[in-house]
């Protein structure tokens, strides 16, 4: 298993990451350490805000940061409240989510920035824990194209300890957790996977593949850089070819992968090629 903990506040783009706390300290050293890191990568830095409003974010972390008020003044860092950008009439709206980082990132492009790095109080939700965890399962095909890299902060102190579980499980990356990293591919079309897979991310695995069950065409999944899959997590490649049309899901795979194909019988859903034989 790969441990994540010094990693998850300087993401790649195309993470998706859990990250629980507490305390308050805790929070702003990860928001600074996470806004330096994104302004070091060249990516636009948002921040979407609950617990605290933007006005007194911005006036203790602008002393953290070097260069803060130059990188906010360029639209390099945009803080945003969470009512403003995940709910209508006090509802939570996943399509003006997902509406308004598409925006950020045409903001990011037209002024030369690399991608979108987010940092979001996940402090939302805690209301709705079940309507928050389906959200960020759903929202985890976004992060399949690499240009946004989110980091999802869950105060411990605010969530129950079964609510920090099920929000790690379906995010691909949490400290202390297996760690999985994807990509959208095409020509042919499918996906590229690498990392590890088990019990501990497997929800979030079984929403990236839920886009593949959506393809007509032949895909192909490109897994010779997975390090590990567990037998449950490999049940749902085999639950996810069954569903599509017999003899167009193709993985390439390690042998020790392919191994636990066979154990499972999904090679009789799934045309499996050893790096070897490609």
């Amino acid at each position: 298993m790969v441990h994540v903990a010094g990693s998850v506040l300087d993401p790649d783009l195309g993470d998706h990451v859990c990250l629980p706390f507490e305390g308050e300290r805790e929070r702003m050293t990860a928001t600074s350490a996470f806004t330096m890191n994104g302004l070091r990568r060249r990516t636009k830095v948002v921040i979407v805000t609950h617990a605290d409003s933007p006005e007194r974010t911005r006036d203790w972390l602008a002393p953290l940061v070097p260069g803060f008020a130059d990188a906010e003044s360029a639209g390099q860092v945009e803080i945003l409240a969470c009512s403003d950008t995940h709910f209508t009439n006090g509802c939570l709206d996943p399509e003006r989510v997902l509406g308004g980082l598409g925006a950020a990132r045409e903001r990011a492009r037209k002024h030369g920035q690399h991608g979108v790095y987010a940092l979001i109080d996940a402090s939302w939700g805690v209301r709705d824990v079940p309507g928050q965890a389906a959200f960020e399962a759903a929202a985890n095909e976004l992060f399949g194209e690499r240009w946004l890299a989110a980091v999802c902060q869950y105060d411990r102190n605010l969530f129950p300890r079964e609510a920090i579980d099920q929000a790690s499980s379906v995010h691909p990356i949490t400290p202390e957790q297996a760690l999985l990293r994807f990509a959208n591919t095409c020509s042919p079309g499918g996906l590229r996977l690498w990392g590890d897979i088990d019990l501990t991310n497997r929800p979030a695995f079984a929403s990236v593949l839920a886009r593949l069950e959506k393809e007509p065409a032949e895909v192909v999944i490109d897994a010779t850089e997975l390090d590990f899959i567990d037998a449950g997590s490999a049940q749902l490649l085999t639950v996810t070819a069954m569903a599509r049309p017999r003899d167009s899901t193709v993985m390439v795979c390690r042998d020790t992968v392919a191994r636990v194909l066979r154990l499972i019988r999904a090679d009789e859903f799934i045309a499996v090629r050893r790096v070897g034989d490609v």
